[in-house]
């Protein structure tokens, strides 16, 4: 037996007892005490030195001998190295998110920090999640070995083999499940931090927006304005001749030279653009009508060329200002902001030329008049113009420090002066439209050509901003209306080159393949996809362009309001990989997932239907009924398996499902019988397909188009253009007539009666060649001719014709009437027009009857027959109808003029 003693040194004399007694204490249970044996106690285990238990002592006494319980194991090495390492990681993380928090907590914050904050905890978070998806797959077969062992038997032992493995499964379980749990803890915390910083964004932003200040109409703001203005004069001054100290003392021939070619260069990419503009923008009003793509690519030419020179002109001033340090640092802004200036007005003047096009209306993209155009360029430019001015002059008074009512006076009086300049023109396109509005009422009401994008919510918005932002400067709030107007000229540019793209997508992507284009030709000789798919994928494309040109402009627009990307982001992620309501989580990739196994598992099964169907199924012995129901029950088989697929993936369990199921029974339980049929009838018809949108149905006494098919009921409308809703059951359950279910194919019949005394093998030749004589008769099956009836006066035909669409069958009726009746005429095959024929019945004159025909028996005994041709008088019949005979009482009387 080995001993094992304390690490820690003691005295020598306690060390010795201390070694003494635990050998007295190991020996004890081997050897005698020196008074004989002591019989072992009950329930003692045999001794350890190997000697015999007494074989007369009963069973009984003996106590079983219990498994020794095994201790919880540590994990595998390899595996607890990974956790260690991910558990150093998310530490670090931990302390990163601790420390920014500390530093949150600071009163004083500029917007800089809070954003220095924000964009550091984003590394962090996006380490975090790795950790968090890197876990869910060790964890998945961590948890499936474990259920592999089965639960722990509460009665009897298991192996010690496989308790050990139970227990080692268990601990690796745990610290996995631990570890992913502390790091989505961790997640959430850099989450709140985030959105820590977003308010704490916010409020800065709301609270310097709505600042009131001493408004434009306050006495004492411009008392205090005069009091100030000597000392700015001063300051200016002042800057002025560090420029003139700071160019004498930098003003070598190198930095002047570089000034002066930079200014150079700036004049003649301003002044040389105008003429540039038009050669390269190709817009000769003396061509024929342009096409829509040579008019955008116009446009996107004259906007390139009339704002990158400008742009570049500026830069290289302040370039060459910022190089040559001939301007202080403190007035460097104010260059920015003049040279800025001159590049906005610029892009405005290109944007106007390139969308309004003034003197060359064939080269408008924009469907507005000539003067609409002129006063709309006017309009932004001064608008322009004047935010640049007062741009320029915000920039001079943070430059020399100027007094802060000055500063508001400028600021006010700028926005205001962009109000007034926006009213103006708002009043003008108002005058614009009264004036149409007043020559169109002089004579007949002609509908005017549209004036200008201006009209209806977007005035009405105009005037509204006029208002506030006149409003705004006067009682105190300058910040928000030079915001507001900043905003307004942003909002503005970002829509009109929306529009711009808008209408290039349109275009250049999907008229590209929509037309007869050389892309789309190419596209179906290539992918041998047809036109219709094309188009269809063009609508699509531009569609999904146009959303996200939508999105990207409603984030630029929404940008300086306090809406930062990383929270559209962070949105857009969590709505993507799931969020949770109660306890459900609604994942939009799982749902997109779901759905596209669905389809794939659709698809599939659909191939093996068709298989079934044309290769495998006919070259069997089985009858068509047999294989149609091979086929449909395969059909169903494979939607089902696609759909628990999709279900499982989506982690809707068997019990959820029941619970679903269970519902639905309560609910026809409580009388839903009807609308429970006529939703699962729905469905069999949106599946199955028997009706489709488009068919002709006859229904009862009703006939017509169906027009739509919803879960419960369908709406057919017939052809005096009333709608009939039919409930899905009766179409599941009743009899339907669809006359185009196989195609659009139908037939016509045509009832023809010729007098008896013509030629009836002619006048059915003559009847089919009219039949074929049709264009929308078709050739097979041929149109066939049935002699129906021998009558008596006229023999009766009846022509059987299969038309193209079953649409044309009262056109082709009508069509057929008339070819017959003309042809038959033309060979004297019916009664010419004018010549009556009749059978008149008359009832009770078998007395007169019996009289006539005894008189035409004497006068045919006399022989005079030659005298007078006899009447034509009928004999006594027998009608038979049903098997029986028509009573005595009733006789014809037939008479003929034909």
């Amino acid at each position: 037996m080995t001993l094992r003693l304390p690490t820690r040194r003691l005295p020598s004399f306690h060390g010795l007892l201390l070694a003494a007694a635990l050998a007295v204490a190991a020996l004890a249970p081997q050897g005698a005490t020196g008074q004989g044996e002591r019989p072992p106690a009950q329930g003692a285990a045999p001794a350890a030195n190997g000697a015999k238990p007494d074989a007369a002592k009963p069973e009984a006494n003996k106590a079983p001998e219990k498994a020794p319980e095994a201790k919880p194991a540590p994990p595998k090495p390899e595996l607890s190295e990974n956790i260690k390492a991910v558990r150093a990681k998310l530490d670090a993380a931990r302390a990163d998110l601790e420390g920014r928090e500390k530093e949150l907590a600071r009163p004083n914050l500029t917007a800089a920090d809070l954003t220095r904050i924000r964009d550091g905890v984003g590394p962090v978070a996006d380490g975090i999640r790795t950790v968090i998806d890197e876990l869910d797959l060790p964890l998945a077969s961590a948890r499936e070995r474990l259920t592999q062992l089965g639960p722990k038997p509460k009665e009897g032992e298991e192996s010690p083999e496989i308790a050990k493995e139970r227990v080692e499964r268990e601990a690796a379980v745990a610290g996995i499940d631990e570890t992913q749990r502390l790091a989505r803890s961790l997640l959430v915390q850099s989450e709140q931090i985030v959105d820590r910083v977003s308010n704490r964004r916010r409020d800065a932003f709301t609270k310097g927006l709505f600042e009131r200040s001493q408004g434009l109409v306050a006495p004492s703001l411009w008392s205090r304005v005069a009091e100030d203005v000597p000392r700015d004069m001063r300051a200016l001054q002042s800057a002025l001749s560090d420029i003139m100290l700071l160019f004498s003392r930098n003003g070598t021939l190198g930095n002047l030279l570089l000034l002066g070619i930079a200014f150079g260069v700036s004049f003649a990419l301003y002044f040389g653009r105008r003429n540039i503009a038009p050669r390269f923008g190709h817009r000769d009003e003396g061509e024929g009508e342009p096409d829509r793509r040579s008019v955008l690519l116009a446009a996107w030419r004259v906007l390139l060329i009339g704002t990158v020179p400008a742009v570049l002109g500026s830069y290289a001033i302040y370039y060459a200002l910022d190089a040559t340090d001939l301007l202080p640092s403190r007035l460097l802004p104010v260059a920015a902001a003049i040279t800025g200036g001159f590049a906005f007005v610029a892009f405005v003047q290109a944007l106007c030329d390139a969308l309004l096009s003034q003197n060359r209306p064939r080269w408008r993209p924009t469907p507005v008049t000539d003067e609409s155009a002129t006063r709309i360029t006017r309009l932004a430019v001064s608008i322009a113009v004047v935010i640049s001015v007062a741009k320029a002059i915000e920039a001079l008074n943070s430059g020399i420090s100027a007094a802060l009512p000055v500063s508001i006076a400028t600021r006010g009086i700028g926005a205001v002066v962009t109000g007034l300049i926006l009213a103006i023109g708002l009043h003008r396109f108002a005058d614009d439209s009264t004036q149409q509005a007043e020559e169109a009422c002089l004579g007949p009401y002609v509908a005017p050509e549209r004036a200008s994008a201006l009209g209806g919510p977007a005035r009405m918005l105009g005037w509204l901003a006029v208002i506030v932002i006149c409003a705004a400067p006067l009682v105190g709030y300058v910040a928000f209306a030079a915001f507001l107007v900043d905003q307004l000229v942003w909002a503005a540019s970002l829509l009109v080159l929306l529009y711009l793209l808008v209408q290039s997508v349109e275009a250049f992507i999907g008229g590209a393949l929509r037309e007869d284009t050389r892309i789309a030709t190419t596209l179906q000789a290539n992918t041998g996809l047809r036109k219709r798919s094309l188009n269809q994928i063009g609508v699509l494309a531009t569609g999904l362009l146009r959303v996200l040109l939508i999105a990207v402009v409603a984030l630029l627009i929404l940008a300086p309001w306090g809406l930062d990307s990383t929270d559209v982001t962070a949105s857009l992620r969590t709505a993507f990989f799931g969020f949770k309501v109660g306890d459900v989580t609604i994942s939009l990739s799982s749902i997109a997932f779901g759905i596209g196994i669905l389809m794939v598992g659709v698809f599939v099964t659909r191939g093996v239907q068709r298989w079934l169907e044309n290769t495998y199924l006919p070259a069997t012995d089985l009858d068509s009924g047999l294989r149609n129901s091979i086929s449909t029950v395969a059909g169903y088989c494979g939607f089902l398996l696609a759909l628990a697929l999709a279900f499982s993936y989506l982690g809707l369990s068997l019990e959820k499902l029941t619970i679903v199921a269970g519902a639905l029974s309560v609910g026809i339980g409580f009388g839903l019988q009807s609308i429970v049929n006529n939703f699962v009838s729905g469905l069999l018809l949106l599946w199955e397909r028997p009706i489709r949108v488009g068919d002709q149905v006859v229904i009862g006494d009703s006939e017509g188009i169906v027009k739509r098919i919803s879960v419960r009921s369908t709406e057919i409308q017939t052809f005096d253009r009333s709608a009939v809703i039919v409930p899905n059951s009766n179409l599941i359950s009743g009899i339907v007539k669809n006359r185009v279910r196989g195609d659009r194919a139908g037939r016509v019949n045509l009832t023809v009666s010729v007098v008896r005394s013509q030629d009836p093998v002619r006048a059915a030749e003559l009847i089919e060649q009219c039949a074929r004589a049709h264009a929308d008769v078709m050739k097979e099956p041929p149109p066939r001719v049935v002699f129906k009836k021998i009558g008596d006066p006229y023999l009766e035909f009846e022509l059987f014709a299969t038309i193209v669409d079953v649409g044309l069958g009262l056109k082709v009726l009508t069509d057929l009437n008339f070819a017959v009746f003309k042809a038959l005429s033309e060979e004297g095959l019916i009664p010419a027009m004018g010549t009556p024929s009749s059978i008149v019945t008359v009832q009770g004159l078998e007395g007169v009857q019996g009289a006539l025909g005894a008189i035409a028996g004497g006068l045919g005994k006399s022989g005079d027959a030659t005298s007078a041709e006899p009447s034509a008088l009928a004999e006594p019949d027998a009608d038979v109808r049903s098997g029986t005979s028509r009573a005595p009482s009733r006789r014809k009387l037939e008479r003929s003029d034909a």
